[in-house]
């Protein structure tokens, strides 16, 4: 009984992330609770598992708030403009350089975990230098992708934070093994992106020599963006609303038929430039804690916030302000991991996510389950087409995780297997995501041909990182 209706449970919440049907913050909490009650709970009784779900989740939460807001300031302090300027002054008029440069780009913006912003600065930053040169913008959309994907296994990004959620550890644990397959990630990236810098400039070459064949089609005549991010009516227009904010401030941006894109931020006024230095010597200072562990992550990133704020902009009215910018993005995240907390104290406390790992491990072959990290980890990328973040994270990762116990399979190897490609490479080919949807209409693309274009490269680049985990002895190939 339990076994079924812990499926029935998982199945109801996957239905309603997958075809959009109610927020997550909805279908992660309000489902389990009404299936705590038909198992027989009394009102007391599923107040203690939705206790003792959040108490396992409030670490993560608070990290990521604290992490949003820190970020968030010092990218309205100007922390990273200079950086961004040097890439874009570096990327020239060489297809080679522009897309090695795209990337770079893409992976700084991506430093606050945030993919709607890291899309916000790169594409239109870089849009104008691919059309002036005729490259392809599926070359720019991949680009962007893979570096904002490699950089999406920060702790404070919304995989590895979900993750860590559903097993119960801090999101570093999972995080600092991979520090290496991350870095090996980030230089397969840059490769990828020379060799299609490579490709384009003898494309443009036989397009100049009258090769026809060459020519590449690439954008659709209507784009639309859904969940408020942003919409493009015949090519003309883009407007970023809900989750299109660049944290400085409002953005609007005009997509002319001509393919130019003007960015409009409000708030210029909030940059730094005078305590660069500061700024770049407490983000290091942050960045060592992470890694040593010093510390917990939310105490880390609560004292980076403070101060980052007391130094950046002392007062109530401006700190008021900065908090108000960012509270959105972080509310957002934040409720969501709470929900999860009520959804996993409620299958393990109530026993569903035993029963169904018995189930599932009665029916799953057992040459299988040795191996089950391998098929995680290979198949993360194409999984993002069919699983979102919350619906893999907190519906298919627990039971995984459950089937897993039964063989001597570790949830931490799952964990690290799952976010080396589920919805971090994979989350730029991931119709399951806003950010996506800005991606492909920042650039006016074709989503089939977006996805066509990037996931052979975000494959190729998932499995890579998780070639060095293995070989690094994060993940073993076989369980013990």
């Amino acid at each position: 009984m339990l076994s079924i209706l812990g499926f029935a449970t998982i199945a109801v919440i996957l239905v309603l992330l997958l075809t959009q049907r109610t927020s997550a913050v909805v279908a992660l909490a309000g489902v389990p609770i009404v299936a705590a009650f038909v198992a027989g709970n009394s009102a007391t009784q599923v107040g203690v598992l939705i206790k003792d779900g959040l108490g396992g989740v409030v670490g993560v939460a608070a990290m990521f708030v604290f992490a949003i807001i820190f970020f968030g300031v010092l990218r309205d302090a100007g922390l990273f403009d200079p950086v961004v300027n040097r890439i874009v002054k570096f990327a020239g008029h060489a297809p080679v350089t522009v897309t090695v440069a795209t990337t770079a780009l893409a992976m700084v913006a991506h430093l606050d975990g945030a993919g709607a912003v890291t899309f916000l600065i790169a594409v239109p930053a870089m849009l104008p230098v691919y059309d002036r040169l005729g490259m392809s913008r599926l070359v720019l959309t991949t680009c962007v992708g893979l570096g904002a994907g490699v950089m999406n296994i920060v702790p404070w990004g919304g995989p590895t934070a979900r993750a860590a959620t559903t097993i119960g550890v801090d999101a570093n644990e999972i995080w600092i093994p991979l520090i290496p397959a991350q870095i090996g990630g980030m230089i397969l990236a840059l490769a990828v992106a020379y060799l299609l810098g490579r490709r384009e400039a003898r494309r443009l070459q036989r397009l100049a020599a009258g090769d026809v064949s060459a020519e590449v089609e690439e954008s659709t005549a209507r784009v639309r963006i859904s969940e408020g991010v942003a919409q493009a009516g015949s090519g003309r227009k883009l407007a970023a609303g809900n989750g299109g904010s660049d944290r400085r401030g409002t953005v609007v941006m005009h997509l002319e038929t001509s393919g130019d894109l003007e960015i409009d931020p409000v708030g210029q006024g909030l940059r730094r430039p005078k305590l660069l230095w500061v700024n770049a010597i407490v983000m290091v200072a942050t960045m060592v804690a992470l890694i040593s562990a010093i510390a917990p992550p939310e105490m880390c990133f609560m004292i980076a916030a403070i101060v980052a704020l007391l130094i950046n902009y002392p007062g109530l009215k401006a700190q008021t302000a900065r908090f108000d910018a960012h509270a959105k993005g972080a509310m957002l995240m934040a409720s969501t991991l709470l929900a999860a907390g009520v959804l996993l104290g409620v299958l393990k406390g109530s026993g569903m996510i035993d029963a169904m790992a018995n189930s599932a491990a009665d029916v799953i072959p057992s040459q299988v389950m040795p191996v089950l990290p391998l098929i995680v980890g290979v198949l993360g990328v194409p999984m993002s087409l069919i699983f979102g973040p919350d619906a893999y994270y907190f519906g298919v990762l627990p039971v995984l995780v459950g089937v897993g116990e039964q063989f001597g399979v570790s949830a931490m190897h799952l964990a690290q297997a799952s976010v080396i490609g589920q919805e971090t490479v994979g989350f730029p080919i991931s119709p399951l995501t806003g950010a996506f949807y800005l991606l492909v209409g920042l650039a006016n693309v074709d989503i089939g041909r977006h996805i066509r274009h990037l996931i052979g490269w975000a494959w190729l680049v998932s499995i890579g990182m998780f070639a060095i985990a293995v070989a690094t002895g994060v993940i073993p190939l076989v369980a013990s």
